[in-house]
């Protein structure tokens, strides 16, 4: 994933309202705006732009129905984002594996030192 994407990816996520629209989407399926806007209790213009940002993002995706707009979660930049994570996982417990192995050694008796 382009390191620009995953950083607009983590930065739409920093907000609980669009962590909870995107658990909302991914739970519930496409809602409406207004829908989203009463789930969170906070004005259609607040609501309408954290959607521009998770759109930003690509995470969600919005669609004219007649005069409503249909939000939809697009699960693509999610695990990507998750895979990127999984990577770092990875490595991280590599790295704390090869520390243990290392620390884990049998450590020369005392007066057997080089420098003796």
């Amino acid at each position: 994933m382009d390191p620009q994407h995953l950083d607009s990816v983590f930065s739409a996520l920093s907000s609980p309202v669009r962590r909870s629209i995107v658990a909302r989407l991914a739970q519930g399926g496409p809602a409406f705006v207004g829908d989203l806007s009463e789930l969170h209790d906070i004005s259609l213009p607040a609501i309408s732009k954290h959607l521009g940002v998770l759109e930003g993002a690509g995470l969600v995706s919005r669609s004219a129905q007649g005069r409503y707009r249909r939000c939809q979660l697009n699960e693509k930049p999610m695990t990507e984002a998750m895979e990127w994570m999984r990577e770092q996982a990875k490595f991280w417990e590599e790295s704390l594996d090869r520390l243990e192995r290392y620390l884990n050694q049998e450590a020369p008796p005392k007066g057997d030192s080089a420098d003796d």
